[in-house]
Formats: C-alpha cells, structure tokens, sequence
C-alpha cells in the first residue's frame, strides 16, 4: 500500500525519479509493516486430476514418481453400438459403449518408462505393463530425436503435427471408457525418470548444468518433481528439508551440503589469530578484532515435512519429529519428493532440531587469509568452539572483515530412530490378464420361463482374478467366417474346472453316499462350498459333470485347487442316461450366477455352432463347441416300462411319460406334457436298422397275436425301445424286454 501511494506522490512531485524514489521508499515501508513477499518454489500437493489447458509448465521428474499429465490432444468420443435379442417378437436391446483416443504429456525432460497408471484412483496398467481395459498406449520419451505419433499424424496431417521433442508424453489409441462413466477419466503416472532414484547433485546438474556440486552424491530420493517456479526456487524448497551451502568454485559457482558428513578436522582450515584494529580518524584504542552475536535460545517447535510415500502408492505422506515441543503453530516443510516413512521421519527429527538452534554469528578481522577461503568454506576458529560457515567477506583499509556463522550439525553423527511404519493402504491388486477358460453347453428346461427357446450358457473363468471378462460371440460353423458377438461374459469367474477320477456309475433314484469324485478347479483361489440335506433338496450344489447334472453336498479341499465331492444326487434334470457314462477329464462346472446366457436367437444350430471369447489375456481367441445340443428341447425318456403276454398271445406294452421341466409334484396333479403333441416312437431290433416301428399317442401299446410270434422268431434278444417325440430331437430310449 505505501508503495503504490508513496510513488503517486513522488510522481506527482518530482517526476519519473520522484516516483521510482517513492516506491523504494514505499517498498522499504511495506517490508517493515508486512514482511518481504516469499517466492512459492514446487510444492507438494495431492495428486491432482490432470490439466489441459495453455500455458502450464510441464514439471521435470527425477527418479520415479506419480504425477499427473497435461492432455495436449483428444480426439471426440466414439460410440460403437452393438444389439442383442429382439427375435421372434422380442424387443430388441441396443448397447451403446464409447471410446477416446488422446496425448498426456508428462514431462519436461526425457524419461525412461512408464509403470503403472491409475484412472480415478483405480488401476489402468500395471507393473507387467498390461492394460486392464480395451485399449492401445505407446510411450514417447522425450529425447530430441523422437519421431511424430502415427495416430496424431494421420489425425492432423504430418506438416501440422509436432513431435513434441524434449517432452515425454503417452498416447491411448480407442481407450474403452466403459469403466470410468464413458468419459475420459483422470490419469496419474508412475514415471520411471531415472534409473534407481535420484540424488540431490543429479537434480542441482539438470537444474544448473554449469554449477560445481560437491558432497550431495549420498543425499538420494526415491523421485521428486520440480513443477513450477524458479530454479532458485526448488532449491530452496530442498533447502528446508536438508540445508544447502554455496561457495564460490573459481569462476563458478558451488552447491554442497550445509551439514556435511563426518569430516577430518585437520582438514577444515583454522583462521588466523583475529587482528586488533583501531579506527584511526576517531582516535580510539584498538579493539579486539572480532566480536560475537548469539540471539536468545528459540522454543522448540514441532516440525512436519509432507511427501509422497513410495510404500502407498506415491500418496501423500505427513512425518512428525520426535520430541519435546512447545505451544505454536506445526512448522510444515513440503518437500515433493518420493520416500520411505522412515526416510521422512529422519528428515523431520533433522528439521526439528535445526528449529532449537539459536542464531550464533562472529564478525572477525584478519590481515591475511588464505585464498580458498572463500564463502560457504567451513573453518575453525582460536577463539571459539566449533566449526564456522563463512557467510561474506570483504577487504577493508585495515585488513579482511569476515562474517562467519555457527555450522549447527557440521561433523555430527544423527540417530535417526526406529523404523517408522507407513500405515496400511488398500491399493489395488495388480494381477496381470491371464487367459480365458470356456465351456459352452446346453441345459434341460428347467421349468421357468418358455418351454421352446434353447438354454444355450456359456462358463467363463481363469486362473486368476486379474482376468477381466471376455467378450463372447458364435460361429455358424466351422466353415463360416463370420462371429455373431453375443454380449460379454463379466468379470465374475465361473467355478469350473476337469474331473480327475472318473464319476463312478449310480442310480439316480436314490441318494449316492459312496461315491465321490476328485476335481482340479482351474482358480486355485476359488472354493466349493459344503451344504446341508435341507439345502440340496433345495436345489443347492447343482453342477454340470460331463452330461450329467448332479447335486453334491459336501465338498473336501485336498489343496492345489483339488476338490473331493460327495453325498451326490444323480441324474438331475433328467440326465440320468449319462449316468454310467464317465471318464477322466471331464468338464466340471458348477452352475451359478457367473454363467452367461447367450441368446439362442442368435445361434442358428447349437449342434453345429462354436462359441467364441476373446479377453484381455488372450493371444487367439478361445473357442468351445456346445456341449449337450438340443438338452432343452429333448423330451424326458419314459419310465416304469412294462410287458404283458395275453392268453390269446397279444403282446401290451405299456409306459409312463414324464414331463420337461415338471421336477416336483407338488399339488398331487398330473404334470402338464409341456409338448405340442403327444407322441411315441417304438421300435423293434436293431436301433440302426429296426424291423418295426410303431408311433402311438398313448403311453401304451397292443400288439396282435400274429405279430407277436413273428416278432418271437425274428430277434435273437427281442427288445423294444420307445422314445417320446417333441418339438426337438427325441428322447432317450426305454428299453422294454419280452421275456423268454
């Protein structure tokens, strides 16, 4: 305020000097009332979304660090469109899903690699080097020769696209921005700068090329970034953390440590006795030749120093001092800067006893010096302990006027303290993509719903949770090269797996209580549950083993992903005809919320058609034949078969039909038939070549006298089969004896 003012005045009064008199003037009032500004250098900050707007400094990392970019391209979001059902009268369902393509830059000198990134705060690639959605990205160093990005050159035309040299920056080609709300979300880099860490003499070299450092090699970082202000400015902020001396190096200038390490006192130099001078205008006895100023012991403060803490992510961290403090305000030094708890907590003790030293000061006079003694050479002294910085110097008419100040921790050795924990952190797993297991089949109705559409499911897993999903489509045929997309598995793994002893043969009458089998899950991280009787009655448990459906109640962990199933109920649904059909090998799915329904619209024969999945981890795309074609169609085998031979000689066979989807009896009814027509094919012989058939639409059938006694010298082992007809293929055989 007097600033602005005393110049109006002095303008107004003497001219252009008047005022420039006025505003020093009016400056010197200003610092006196309010302090000299301070001149904010980097600053640490919470890692901040990222910027694209003009004009913003790109920082310089050293070392590794986690910071956010600058976008300096983007291009319009994309919509893909992609619809699924809508057959046979069904409303169809459109699905909308949107990529970007976009540059971040991140740095103002060039850089060796790019880690990992998070994307709001959750994982987009990690360590391996994977993306954890759809995407490309391609890494641009920095270094002067870099050539232009084909995709920004064929976007911009190459004459009007720069390859942004000397500035490292990352590209993402169609970017899947379904996770992240179908916008483009806030990035942060880990930025692999260089090579195991950095020292503070590699920053001082980048910073200031033509400046001596000396002794800061074994002060290092993890990382650290200087992002705005001066370069006077980051060396200040690194000097509050740990104290910086200068000196003059010949004709340049020299950067080393205010508190070096443990020195050999013969090496620092020793000051001449202090020279008595007398002022000879005033006549007056000679005095001392030095003379020493100490200020009052200040109250010990409390000190913190925030940075960012490498054990949790690069999150910013905040480090107290151990130690007695008085009342006040918590001295905050904000060092941006990447490192250990316990690396932080050693700076914070060092800071908060700097804080407890008291400003000491010798001014000394001398005839002679040395000349490598310079500004900022530490020296001793024969009239005080100690070693001395020496701040300034300057001939005077009577010798060397030197200006020394105490070098507080100069030649001491610091304890540090114990290790200091950084506390717990919920980061996210980096698990690398792995490839996609899958097991297509078809299931019995299972009562719900219609009774004509095929129950057509896709099983989707892998070995572990850092798998993704995969996107699902089918083949008309092996001949056809065209893949109808069929919608995405999700992320949720199915528990499947191979049977590695054979299921042995049972009734599916009856519950099997001695029978086991032995499985391999393909996650080893995934369990079986056990469930109790009440449970399995209730449909718990249900699992596909081959083509049988069966329930199991308890469930044995032998470790390795092996899994010991038994207390079985067999042939479910029925499946009963696969009950004495199995092997070693066999696919192992248990049936749960993870399947993935595929719309039997879409696929023209279950019986010829492929299904295909295609993920993250997966190099070619995964493909399975579905198993069980025509399941849900396939009218149930009729049971209870009998055979009577009348006096007469006439032969009545007789049946009873059961029902699809019909699986309990519950109001003491007979079950709906659940087919268009009712209809059974009996035949005589040989399954491939019968003698007879007969279709019936009763569960019965008489024949005559006559035909039954050519039937008795026709076969060797007469036998009928007899099959329900329905809307699909037909049912399994019934087979009915004649006895001898």
């Amino acid at each position: 305020m007097a600033t602005l003012i005393l110049t109006a005045v002095g303008t107004a009064i003497g001219g252009p000097l008047g005022g420039t008199i006025g505003a020093l003037i009016g400056r010197q009032a200003d610092q006196a009332l309010f302090g000299t500004r301070k001149v904010s250098g980097p600053r640490l900050k919470d890692l901040a979304v990222q910027t694209s707007s003009y004009g913003s400094a790109l920082p310089l990392h050293f070392g590794t660090m986690r910071a956010a970019g600058s976008v300096i391209w983007s291009t319009d979001l994309i919509e893909h469109s992609e619809e699924k059902g809508g057959g046979k009268g069904r409303p169809g369902v459109t699905r909308y899903t949107y990529t970007a393509s976009f540059a971040v830059a991140l740095a103002g000198r060039p850089i060796l690699n790019i880690g990992r990134i998070w994307a709001d705060g959750n994982l987009l690639r990690g360590a391996a080097g994977d993306l954890k959605v759809a995407g490309e990205m391609r890494i641009h160093n920095g270094h002067g020769d870099q050539g232009v990005d084909p995709l920004l050159a064929q976007s911009e035309d190459t004459h009007r696209c720069p390859a942004f040299r000397h500035c490292a920056y990352v590209v993402f080609e169609d970017l899947d921005l379904t996770s992240f709300g179908n916008r483009i979300p806030s990035l942060t880099f880990e930025i692999e700068a260089d090579e195991g860490g950095c020292s503070i003499a590699s920053i001082c070299n980048a910073l200031l090329p033509e400046v001596v450092v000396d002794g800061l090699d074994s002060i290092r970082f993890t990382g650290f970034s200087a992002d705005q202000g001066s370069v006077g400015d980051t060396l200040a902020v690194i000097d509050e953390a740990i104290p910086l001396a200068c000196r003059s190096e010949g004709q340049a200038l020299g950067i080393h440590a205010a508190e070096p390490a443990i020195l050999s006192l013969d090496a620092v130099p020793t000051l001449p006795p202090p020279a008595a001078l007398a002022d000879k205008t005033a006549g007056e006895a000679p005095h001392s030749g030095w003379s020493r100023k100490r200020d009052r012991q200040p109250q010990a403060r409390q000190c913190g120093l925030r940075y960012y803490d490498v054990a949790r992510d690069y999150q910013p961290g905040l480090q107290r001092n151990v130690g007695r403090a008085e009342h006040g305000e918590l001295t905050i030094i904000e060092l941006p800067a990447a490192l250990s708890a316990s690396e932080a907590r050693a700076l914070a003790n060092r800071a908060g006893r700097r804080l407890t030293y008291a400003s000491d000061t010798i001014s000394y006079s001398v005839t002679e010096i040395d000349p490598a003694i310079v500004p900022g050479t530490l020296v001793q002294l024969a009239v005080a302990n100690g070693l001395w910085r020496v701040e300034q110097w300057e001939w005077q008419k009577g010798g060397v006027q030197l200006e020394l100040r105490a070098a507080y921790g100069a030649n001491v050795r610091y304890a540090d303290g114990p290790a200091v924990d950084s506390g717990r952190s919920n980061a996210p797993a980096d698990i690398p993509p792995c490839p996609t297991a899958l097991h297509a089949f078809e299931l019995p109705w299972s009562g719900s719903g219609t009774a004509t559409t095929a129950r057509i499911f896709a099983a989707t897993s892998a070995a572990t949770a850092g798998w993704t999903g995969a996107a699902l489509f089918v083949q008309s045929n092996a001949e056809a090269a065209d893949l109808t997309p069929v919608g995405s598995s999700g992320k949720a793994r199915s528990i499947m797996g191979r049977t590695i002893t054979a299921l042995p043969p049972a009734s599916a009458l009856l519950l099997d209580t001695t029978s086991t089998v032995d499985v391999q899950l393909i996650a080893y991280d995934q369990s079986i549950p056990s469930v109790s009787l009440r449970r399995l009655l209730q449909g718990a448990n249900l699992a596909l083993v081959g083509q049988e459906l069966i329930q199991f109640s308890s469930a044995l962990a032998l470790g390795g992903g092996r899994w010991r199933l038994g207390g079985m109920a067999r042939g479910r649904a029925g499946t009963e005809w696969a009950v004495a059909d199995h092997h070693e090998g066999e696919p192992f799915v248990l049936l749960g919320p993870a399947l993935t329904q595929l719309d039997a619209d879409l696929i023209m024969d279950s019986a010829t058609s492929t299904v295909v999945a295609l993920g993250l981890g997966d190099t070619t795309p995964v493909e399975a034949s579905i198993a069980s074609p025509g399941a849900t169609l396939r009218p149930l085998s009729p049971v209870h078969g009998s055979i009577s031979i009348h006096e007469d000689g006439r032969i009545v066979l007789s049946w009873m039909r059961r029902a699809r989807g019909a699986w309990s009896w519950q109001d003491n009814m007979d079950a709906p038939l659940n087919e268009e027509t009712e209809v059974y094919d009996v035949i005589f012989g040989d399954e491939a070549d019968p003698q007879y058939r007969w279709n019936t639409s009763a569960p019965m059938l008489e024949i005559s006298s006559s035909m039954a006694a050519e039937l008795m010298t026709a076969a060797a082992s007469p036998m009928f089969k007899v099959r329900q007809l329905g809307r699909g293929v037909p049912s399994f055989p019934l087979t009915i004896t004649i006895p001898m």
